[in-house]
């Protein structure tokens, strides 16, 4: 029907419609009530329906194909195509046959991304190692459940998990499955919810059981010692850190290292790499090692090939003539992803409620799941029983007068009198009467009465023994503690991830790209550093200089020597006189302290450079101490730019002073007095932050200088020196302007 609107047309029911109060119009809101509005019910769905496991080891969509596979009839029958199975779960889960193929192609055994697989499979289903080998679809593919799956649904018809309804009403789904076993660490699990995310990684299923069932024995049982670390479903080797395990353990947060395992072949003079950590692929690490070798880091390469078959995985690498191949792959393990790292975040839906837990609060939490699923479980036999004896307690009563039951339901005139008349002959209840009315004329004799009443003995037996299961805490504990062990005998595996104890971080040497030339080094005392060319220094003229500077170190040696800055802060900044461009006398020079981006207000006092960190350091304080520290204590493995406590901050420096081999120093106290020794009488200390040991006894003074001793620089040397410290030294001392403080 139309109507005409104010202009006298006619409006269709269509464009009436355009009149809808309110719609169009964009309303103000506070962006709280946006995000408590809308948002989060959407952040709870997602965390609650779809990202997170729960105690039972799986994600709403991973329970959904499993169960409608259970309820196909596939944990026993033939394969199946995977289209069907998809088909049939959509009535469980309607997000799409592409998400649930997809959830399907991780838990099939052909993908190999679980160390446990919940799918037996056929056909092409990819592989988790590899980036580029797609599965086929699901038409062309078959699969039915894995064995192991009969752990997973046992006795879930007997009422030990909640159902619910599905989406639409029309058949019911569990809540969780009745897992016999810890599968939440058993089979790793990855998700990504929303403002939290999920990251449990797999543990072998002989440990993970022989753990759990230590645990219900005792609480305070230590789960390193029967679970070492994780077990990865593709291998490999793990970095062993017991430290980091157990924080992994105890908070469910930490890393693993996981390292590729290879072999050599040496007739082909090749790498084959057959295993790699479960966080990478062959396609992601053959790139990154073809992009090294473009960037020139790796050039012992001759080529690197994805050579994955049938038989499984496996990545050639062709070397180079006099190759070492350990030392190479220490390098790749350093540079690509064939060492990765696995990130733990063991964070697990309990109750509804996401949280983060270690390894013991997991295995506890599954332990009381599992024991309310067999207390379930007892419950639903006992009824069961219960009503068996019932039955049969009322046939045993007929026993004792057959012909007066058989003359019972004869003589009754209608058919829905017979229960009653047989419940007041023999004094039964009703539904005692209907058992007794269904038994066939045939079994109507004493030899089938008698048979079946010989069963109400056992059965109070039973009945007794699961009542007393109901009651006690431990017998329902010597239950799963059986079947774990059952479980772990059937099902388990020998590991597949090894462990390498007191492995070496591969440490790259840069030496050997750095050219080797003669060089002259100079540092002045406002901190201006200049490297420069025996050739450019012979036609330079004076040294550029700011006003009041002068040059504090000159050293002739290799572009590859070593440099050491100490400061006023106790530190020492580490560099190569290859950082530094060379430049030429007529400049300032660069300034370290900018380059090496020392703190704010942060003076550099001395400068020492070396060629391989032999020889000592020899450091005077004002107190009158001498340290003697091996220069190897300032070594490094790896290319440390800074070194805290880089000497004794218990007395101001007077001076620091490189030295090859022991030799005689001459000190100088405030007080006047003059002392001359030989470094040999100190012993050195590893220790670089060492208080040395006491050389010049110092009375109400303190040591003014200390420099290097040459014959000539005094007269009546002899007079000054000592063969054993400590000493106040010998006053009337030479010209003070002689000794120049460093």
């Amino acid at each position: 029907m139309k109507k005409k609107n104010s202009k006298g047309k006619n409006d269709t029911p269509k464009q009436a419609d355009a009149y809808i109060e309110g719609a169009g119009l964009v309303a103000d809101q506070p962006i709280t009530e946006t995000l408590v509005s809308n948002f989060m019910p959407y952040a709870m769905s997602v965390i609650m329906s779809r990202a997170l496991p729960e105690i039972d080891g799986f994600k709403p969509s991973h329970r959904k194909l499993l169960y409608t596979m259970y309820k196909m009839g596939l944990l026993t029958g033939a394969r199946t195509k995977s289209a069907n199975i998809v088909g049939q779960t959509m009535k469980l889960n309607p997000h799409g046959d592409a998400a649930i193929y997809e959830t399907m192609v991780r838990l099939a055994r052909g993908n190999e991304s679980l160390l446990h697989p919940y799918i037996d499979s056929k056909g092409n289903f990819g592989k988790a190692y590899s980036r580029d080998m797609s599965y086929a679809a699901a038409r062309y593919t078959e699969a039915k459940l894995d064995p192991i799956c009969a752990e997973i649904f046992a006795d879930i018809d007997k009422d030990t998990v909640d159902f619910v309804p599905n989406y639409d009403n029309s058949m019911t789904e569990p809540v969780l499955l009745p897992v016999k076993f810890p599968s939440v660490l058993v089979n790793n699990n990855i998700g990504i919810a929303v403002s939290m995310a999920s990251n449990i990684c797999s543990f072998n299923l002989s440990e993970v059981c022989e753990t759990a069932a230590a645990l219900m024995k005792n609480p305070d049982h230590d789960v390193y010692s029967t679970m070492p670390g994780p077990d990865f479903p593709g291998g490999g080797y793990i970095l062993a850190d017991e430290e980091e395990t157990r924080r992994i353990y105890e908070s469910g947060h930490g890393s693993v290292k996981v390292r590729s395992k290879y072999n050599y072949d040496p007739d082909a003079n090749c790498i084959e790499i057959t295993e790699i950590p479960p966080t990478t692929t062959a396609e992601a690490i053959i790139d990154k090692i073809v992009e090294l070798v473009k960037l020139g880091k790796i050039k012992e390469l001759t080529d690197a090939r994805d050579e994955t078959d049938l038989s499984g995985l496996r990545i050639t690498l062709d070397l180079k003539r006099r190759v070492d191949p350990e030392a190479l792959m220490q390098k790749l393990f350093k540079l690509t992803p064939l060492q990765d790292v696995f990130s733990c975040n063991f964070n697990i839906l309990i109750g509804g409620v996401p949280k983060v837990m270690g390894i013991k609060e997991i295995l506890y939490e599954w332990a009381d799941f599992r024991m309310t699923g067999v207390k379930r479980r007892v419950k639903f036999d006992l009824r069961k029983k219960k009503e068996k004896l019932h039955l049969l307690q009322g046939l045993s009563k007929i026993l004792l007068d057959i012909d007066k039951a058989i003359k019972i339901i004869r003589e009754t005139e209608e058919e829905n009198e017979v229960v009653p008349n047989l419940m007041i002959g023999f004094g039964i209840d009703e539904v005692q009467a209907e058992y007794v009315a269904d038994i066939r004329l045939r079994n109507i004799n004493k030899a089938y009465i008698l048979k079946r009443t010989e069963e109400i003995e056992s059965l109070k037996s039973e009945i007794a023994d699961m009542e007393e299961i109901l009651s006690s805490e431990r017998r329902v504990k010597q239950i799963i503690i059986k079947e774990l062990k059952e479980i772990s005998e059937k099902y388990g595996k020998p590991r597949k991830t090894m462990f390498i104890y007191g492995a070496q971080e591969y440490i790259e040497e840069q030496t050997e790209e750095i050219p080797d030339y003669a060089v002259n080094l100079f540092f002045t005392r406002e901190g201006y550093f200049k490297k420069i060319t025996p050739q450019s220094l012979r036609m330079s003229g004076e040294h550029k200089l700011k006003e009041n500077d002068e040059i504090v170190m000159s050293y002739e040696g290799s572009n590859r020597a070593e440099l050491l800055f100490f400061t006023d802060k106790y530190q020492v900044y580490k560099a190569k006189a290859s950082d530094f461009d060379y430049t030429k006398a007529s400049v300032l020079g660069d300034y370290v302290p900018a380059k090496l981006e020392l703190e704010q207000g942060e003076r550099i006092i001395r400068a020492v450079a070396c060629e391989d960190f032999s020889g000592m350091l020899v450091l005077f304080f004002k107190n009158g101490k001498c340290a003697k520290v091996p220069m190897s204590s300032f070594e490094t493995k790896t290319r440390r730019k800074k070194l805290a406590n880089a000497y004794n901050d218990g007395s101001p420096l007077v001076s620091m002073w490189h030295i090859k081999e022991d030799r005689e120093f001459i000190l100088y106290s405030a007080a006047g007095k003059t002392l001359i020794f030989n470094t040999a009488l100190i012993l050195p200390k590893a220790a670089r932050d060492t208080q040395g040991v006491q050389v010049m006894r110092l009375t109400k003074t303190e040591l003014a200088a200390a420099v290097p001793f040459e014959e000539g620089m005094i007269k009546n040397a002899d007079k000054y020196r000592t063969k054993t410290v400590p000493v106040a030294g010998t006053a009337g001392a030479p010209d003070i302007m002689q000794l120049t403080l460093e």
